[in-house]
């Protein structure tokens, strides 16, 4: 399995994931010529992409939803996302439910999970490919329940928001209504809830985690970094011998 992370941030999030000769994407959040080229860079031909999966249609996940209708691609979502979802073609909408195992396409298997956004029907994604590789996709969410844990645990790739460092939030100027929404249960993750969350699910078998969806504003790629990594030594687990560290 290879995982080619096209975009991330609040300016759109997109994620490649392929085994053998299928691919599919997570969110695409970006122009739909800028998916298209990205994937052309990583060596995915746009025909290839099996399955586009949407985690919540926040605009900066679902912004390059017509490469879905250009390519005749299918779209799974939330079913109480679709009323967001109107750009696609309908012969292409999927529903996928949490807790519902999709054996895709002969090349994945893949299992949606409940997340806690302020959207319709948020999702998250554990996904396995047929050589037993399993990669977890948790973007936006307030919080990581134990239900989120046990649906990505033994994963051999993590791909997870670290979105803020709440003091960085209280000090900006953001409106007072926008710092709550962040830091509400419905929000997005700090690096301290991400950094407790991997050290749930991180055993120190030389997992890969990304670090993603990181605010412009309110965080720091290092600041994320070490956060994550000082709560991993509380383990006894050290970044580039136990496991690999990546922030996107």
């Amino acid at each position: 399995m290879k995982v080619d992370i096209l975009a991330s941030g609040s300016s759109g999030n997109a994620i490649a994931i392929r085994s053998g000769n299928s691919a599919i994407l997570v969110d695409v959040g970006i122009a739909k010529t800028k998916i298209e080229a990205r994937l052309m860079e990583v060596g995915i031909v746009p025909n290839e992409i099996k399955g586009i999966f949407i985690t919540h249609s926040h605009g900066d996940h679902i912004k390059g939803l017509p490469l879905a209708n250009k390519y005749k691609i299918p779209v799974f979502a939330g079913e109480k996302e679709w009323q967001s979802l109107n750009v696609v073609d309908e012969e292409l909408r999927r529903i996928i439910k949490p807790g519902q195992a999709t054996d895709f396409q002969e090349s994945f298997y893949i299992t949606a999970f409940r997340t806690h956004h302020d959207a319709y029907d948020s999702l998250g994604f554990a996904i396995q490919d047929y050589n037993r590789v399993k990669c977890s996709i948790c973007l936006d969410t307030g919080h990581v329940d134990e239900e989120m844990i046990a649906a990505m645990e033994y994963s051999h790739i993590y791909v997870i928001e670290a979105n803020h460092e709440p003091n960085m939030l209280e000090v900006s100027n953001y409106p007072n209504s926008v710092k709550a929404r962040i830091l509400s249960h419905i929000g997005h993750l700090s690096n301290l809830q991400t950094a407790e969350a991997l050290s749930k699910l991180v055993t120190g078998n030389g997992e890969q985690i990304y670090l993603t969806h990181l605010s412009s504003s309110n965080n720091m790629p290092k600041l994320a970094q070490m956060t994550v990594m000082r709560e991993l030594i509380k383990k006894g687990l050290k970044a580039d011998k136990d496991y690999r560290l990546e922030v996107i």
